[in-house]
């Protein structure tokens, strides 16, 4: 049976949410690739911290797109090794807390997702929600926005490229493309890849598709416009990248299209 208890009895203790034995919540690849693509992966990772069990939900719930965006760590590890790009990506469950999501919005700290309750979110009381938010959200977004700041005085060439992964089907309807280049209508690169992109696949890329980035995220606007940067949100859909074959597969499609936009930037 699903168990989210803490040994005090509820959700999760008042006084932190990461113990000793939990690891940190960022990883950092390659900080020291040459490209000035800079890959990050919000919700790359499914951990749950120790003291959250397995927050009242199921394990096939827990191996679902709800939990994580499946194949973005693999993903992100062969395009970094292919360009020689650093790449920043979170542990945790998109559960926990929503790394692109700002802080305020409903769906942060999600009670439902795609139609499954997520017990350990529901109520939550304000001590537990700015623990996820401390211990969390702020070390992965602290921790961008340091690299960037380090690339910056450096005077390195930055292009932010925000990997991400989406499910078929959601709430029973279709999403047939391969690629989706999310954007606000402000990137060149983002421009530069979707062409790239479609001159192979042609409608099989969406643009904007299977959503608009600027309705919902986070992570991209809000470091893009800080540091005054060129950008790219990459969809791709996760049956494709569900495996090595299939991370590799699209990892040489999306290194060959960033190469090309880089190319024309230039």
């Amino acid at each position: 049976m699903p168990n989210y208890s803490s040994s005090s009895g509820g959700p999760g203790p008042a006084d932190g949410l990461l113990g000793a034995s939990d690891e940190p919540p960022v990883i950092s690849e390659n900080l020291a690739g040459r490209s000035p693509i800079m890959l990050i992966g919000d919700h790359a990772g499914r951990v749950l911290p120790v003291r959250l069990g397995d927050m009242g939900v199921g394990s096939a719930d827990l191996d679902r797109h709800i939990a994580w965006d499946i194949g973005v760590a693999g993903l992100g590890l062969n395009l970094s090794r292919r360009l020689d790009a650093a790449f920043i990506r979170q542990r945790y469950s998109r559960l926990v807390i929503d790394c692109n999501r700002d802080i305020a919005a409903f769906d942060s700290i999600p009670e439902i997702s795609d139609g499954t309750i997520i017990p350990a979110n529901i109520g939550l009381g304000n001590d537990e929600r700015t623990a996820r938010i401390r211990e969390v959200f702020t070390p992965y977004h602290d921790r961008i926005k340091a690299e960037l700041a380090a690339r910056q005085q450096r005077s390195t060439p930055i292009v932010l490229v925000s990997l991400h992964s989406f499910t078929p089907v959601m709430a029973g309807a279709a999403r047939p493309w391969r690629f989706g280049v999310l954007h606000r209508n402000d990137s060149d690169f983002s421009r530069a890849v979707l062409e790239a992109l479609r001159d192979e696949w042609g409608d099989e890329v969406g643009d904007n598709q299977p959503y608009a980035m600027e309705t919902i995220d986070f992570t991209v606007p809000y470091h893009a416009a800080a540091f005054g940067l060129d950008y790219l949100e990459i969809e791709v859909r996760q049956d494709l990248i569900a495996d090595e074959a299939g991370q590799a597969a699209s990892g040489a499609v999306l290194a060959a299209a960033f190469r090309s936009a880089l190319d024309r930037a230039q």
